[in-house]
């Protein structure tokens, strides 16, 4: 490929991906790997406050933060995810738009809160999608944002990279997520892990957290701006 659009190329990919997506993601927000990540959101977002999910999918998740009490709009790349997510439209307070992470079509300083879980590594350049966050969010907002851990099979989606190929999967360790936040001026509040079966039998207590991090299907931070 001589020349590599990620913006349409994650588009296309995504639209290829809808229809799994959207066979599975019920179930990984009400028994799986995201089953946490609302409760978790819930304890530092006022219930009401306007919140944005970028990179919505199918709108799911969305979907419970509406029915859970907040104002909620999902953005997503993907043409047909939204068209999906549109089908949950049964609630006043969701709506869905298409959009890219790195440009939102969002005005400055728009919402309380932000859920972005997964989303930032399929930017071509994850600090441009940071920062469009942190513009669109409120002084002293909170961001729920999830990266995918180590141990996450995801991953395999940048491994041909090494070969030189064009991929649009931008991976990146939990610790580095939270070393670019505090270096563009974010205030790191709180973080849990996501386990697999097996690790999640084991007391990893006693741990220190980048080795609790080391071991995570996937790390979920909450960010707040400063």
């Amino acid at each position: 490929m001589n020349s590599f659009n990620w913006h349409q190329e994650a588009e296309k990919q995504w639209d290829g991906r809808a229809e799994f997506w959207n066979a599975n993601s019920k179930n990984m927000w009400d028994e799986g790997s995201r089953k946490t990540i609302i409760p978790f959101l819930q304890k530092h977002v006022q219930i009401g406050s306007k919140v944005a999910d970028l990179g919505c999918g199918d709108g799911y998740g969305s979907y419970k933060l509406g029915k859970a009490g907040y104002t909620v709009t999902g953005l997503d790349l993907s043409e047909d995810m939204i068209k999906r997510a549109n089908s949950r439209l049964e609630q006043d307070n969701l709506q869905f738009v298409q959009g890219d992470l790195v440009n939102l079509p969002f005005e400055k300083e728009s919402f309380d809160g932000i859920m972005a879980v997964n989303s930032l590594e399929w930017t071509e350049v994850p600090y441009k999608g940071l920062e469009e966050m942190k513009r669109v969010l409120k002084p002293g907002g909170k961001l729920c944002i999830g990266v995918l851990g180590p141990t996450a099979k995801p991953r395999m989606n940048s491994y041909r990279r090494v070969y030189g190929e064009k991929v649009i999967c931008n991976t990146m360790m939990p610790w580095e997520l939270e070393q670019m936040a505090g270096e563009t001026g974010w205030k790191l509040t709180d973080g849990h892990g996501v386990y697999k079966r097996e690790v999640e039998k084991k007391d990893l207590s006693g741990l220190p957290v980048e080795l609790r991090q080391a071991l995570t299907f996937m790390w979920v931070f909450i960010f707040e701006k400063e």
